[in-house]
């Protein structure tokens, strides 16, 4: 680290659990950001400033005036553009000394193996079930920390999957693909503006929480929070020994 950045980051230095091993950990990794919305907006411009070495955002949407109610990555400005543009540009206004790389489609197949093998931890921003659990199953097989948030109304849950962890349940222990949940969408059901703010802010603190090795990890746990009441509820998470993706019957 030089000068400069043992001035940026000293308040990280500072933290005795962080220090500077901490600090030089967060700076060595590359994060995935699936989705560059309500809940990747925060998780991103906090990623950045904390001084993550490389982030990689993958969304192939474009910014609509009505995303600019909660996705604070974008601005009016923004309107029209790809959102990976939007968003390399107020990282770059944040961190210049993080590598950013942004992927102009939504990330599948092979790509998306590639991709997460390529990274540190992957946080999964999305918001249909599709693609969380495909990237559940990515992250599984190529044994990478999986950071998993979804925000609707005033509801928002958290919950941490580590492939790496044998007793770690994974998303689809938590939801099974053959249930066909049904898709909440904002654009139908709304969305409290704080509430991805919050949820977003959380997946990257568990994300450096995985990287500096501190602290404990909601793995194991989901977390729910009520806006409307401003509560957290922590329900315990039991990996399902049937579980298609991770258990050890299924391999």
């Amino acid at each position: 680290m030089n000068d400069d950045e043992l001035l940026r980051y000293s308040r990280h230095i500072l933290l005795p659990e962080v220090g500077v091993e901490g600090q030089e950990a967060i700076q060595k990794s590359n994060i995935l950001i699936i989705g560059a919305g309500g809940l990747g907006s925060p998780a991103a411009l906090f990623l950045a400033a904390s001084g993550v070495g490389s982030i990689t955002i993958c969304d192939g949407d474009t910014v609509d005036l009505t995303n600019l109610q909660r996705q604070i990555i974008h601005t009016t400005d923004s309107v029209g553009s790809l959102k990976v543009d939007s968003a390399r540009q107020s990282i770059e206004a944040i961190n210049p000394h993080v590598k950013i790389k942004i992927i102009k489609r939504r990330a599948e197949g092979k790509q998306l193996k590639t991709l997460v093998s390529e990274s540190s931890i992957v946080l999964d921003c999305s918001d249909n079930f599709e693609t969380r659990h495909a990237v559940n199953k990515a992250c599984f097989e190529l044994k990478r920390p999986l950071v998993s948030g979804a925000a609707i109304r005033f509801d928002g849950q958290l919950s941490v999957f580590d492939a790496r962890n044998p007793k770690s349940p994974c998303y689809q222990c938590l939801f099974p693909e053959e249930n066909k949940f049904e898709e909440t969408r904002c654009a139908v059901m709304g969305v409290f503006a704080p509430l991805v703010g919050i949820i977003g802010t959380a997946q990257a603190s568990e994300a450096l929480k995985l990287i500096s090795n501190i602290g404990r990890p909601a793995v194991g746990r989901l977390m729910l929070f009520d806006a409307l009441e401003m509560e957290w509820r922590s329900i315990k998470l039991n990996k399902d020994p049937k579980c298609a993706v991770c258990s050890t019957s299924s391999h």
